[in-house]
């Protein structure tokens, strides 16, 4: 679908996940902040030490929910001023009958909204991304950690994840 230019780098395969720790670790004392961590499961360890900020996605949900109730109040609102049933003395805007609209609109504009969210970062990420060094075996058994350099700092990658207790490193 989109062509992206290969990324220079340094990947490492870990066997175990206190050494990929590490690496992560060693990697950011070793001004290293740019660097992409595979895993066979997810793992809390490596987001702690990742520091990776909250998702954006969760603004979307929320400003979606915010306008899908103010359009759920709008809508049942303008419907009771087109056609007025009085009912008991009641008034026509009256807020608890409109709960449940209110309510599904809430819930309809939230997850269609979360839904672009989703699409949308994986669209920019996407496109900020280039193609980078992968293996096989970090769907399986094995931890990885690719870090973006070029030739001036792959070395100095290459002996931190080296010094971290890397199993294997490759250069791309």
């Amino acid at each position: 679908m989109f062509s992206t230019p290969a990324t220079p780098g340094v990947l490492g395969v870990f066997s175990h996940l206190d050494t990929t720790l590490d690496a992560i670790k060693k990697l950011r004392a070793g001004g290293f902040d740019d660097f992409t961590v595979y895993s066979p499961i997810p793992r809390h360890e490596i987001e702690d030490a990742l520091g990776a900020p909250v998702s954006p996605v969760r603004m979307f949900t929320l400003i979606g929910g915010i306008a899908g109730c103010s359009v759920g109040a709008w809508l049942a609102l303008w419907m009771s001023e087109d056609w007025p049933i009085v009912v008991g003395g009641k008034p026509v805007g009256s807020i608890p009958p409109y709960v449940v609209i209110m309510f599904e609109m809430t819930i309809l504009f939230g997850a269609l909204s979360t839904i672009l969210g989703i699409l949308l970062n994986t669209l920019y990420a996407r496109r900020r991304a280039g193609t980078i060094l992968y293996d096989p075996r970090f769907t399986n058994d094995r931890f990885g950690i690719f870090v973006p350099a070029g030739s001036d700092k792959a070395s100095t990658a290459e002996r931190v994840l080296r010094d971290a207790g890397v199993d294997e490193v490759r250069r791309g």
